[in-house]
């Protein structure tokens, strides 16, 4: 297995964010996970990520403990993420801001990370856009940078916060095409998302997250068939509906 949790748990005071939450990703697997706001889905990125300490539980990466390893160290292990709200240097290039990635977060030296950079930019559709100002991006060129950025550290497991929200269906399609292209290329995905219809277009197994706990999980048909998540998921199911056969 690529990554586990195995038992995690997370309170923020009195409230109990993460609970008991275990499951697997196995390499080259790009496992969805759907869930209510405030279900914990951020939370739990944070854990993987090293943001955020579990109370109890454990995150193993590569068969190693790496519960109480700093972040950057997660990052060079090959965890690689993108945050919902895009938090590009504005002020830098998309060159620049990718090669960021590459140079702090891949540990490469000048001349690969210039490579590298490029390679990535080809990748994620934003090379004619190299020279352009982070800051002056329209949202779905944000997005992609998103992944540029996280793809720039030579992720193993890249995490994918509702990288598809407040796009249009079309520009939904186009980041599909984008990440499945990502597939392709060996790196194994974890994808929280909104507009299902996006995410069933890429991932093998779905997990479906509410309070913390896991309630579901499976082939995406079989957990979007399921009335129990039809029930929690409020609003969800006429997305359902339409983004299965």
């Amino acid at each position: 297995m690529l990554l586990q949790l195995e038992h995690a748990s997370k309170r923020f005071g009195s409230l109990q964010v993460i609970d008991d939450l275990s499951f697997s990703l196995a390499r080259g697997e790009a496992l969805g996970v759907l869930g209510p706001n405030g279900a914990g889905k951020s939370t739990m990125f944070n854990l993987i990520t090293g943001d955020l300490q579990p109370e109890s539980g454990r995150i193993v990466h590569e068969g190693e403990d790496i519960t109480r390893l700093a972040p950057s160290l997660r990052c060079r292990r090959g965890i690689g993420r993108s945050y919902q709200v895009p938090h590009p240097f504005g002020g830098m290039s998309v060159f620049e801001n990718v090669l960021a990635g590459c140079v702090f977060g891949g540990g490469m030296g000048e001349e690969e990370a210039q490579a590298y950079a490029v390679g990535v930019l080809e990748r994620t559709g934003l090379i004619a856009k190299a020279n352009t100002l982070a800051g002056a991006l329209t949202l779905l060129d944000r997005k992609r940078l998103e992944m540029a950025r996280a793809l720039g550290t030579r992720p193993k497991l890249l995490l994918l916060d509702e990288i598809a929200g407040g796009l249009t269906d079309h520009e939904a399609q186009a980041l599909v095409e984008t990440i499945r292209a990502i597939r392709v290329q060996g790196v194994s995905i974890i994808w929280i998302e909104h507009v299902v219809h996006a995410l069933v277009e890429v991932v093998d197994r779905l997990i479906v997250i509410n309070f913390g706990k896991l309630l579901k999980e499976g082939a995406p048909a079989d957990v979007i068939a399921s009335r129990e998540v039809r029930e929690v998921y409020m609003g969800i199911e006429a997305d359902l509906a339409e983004s299965m056969p």
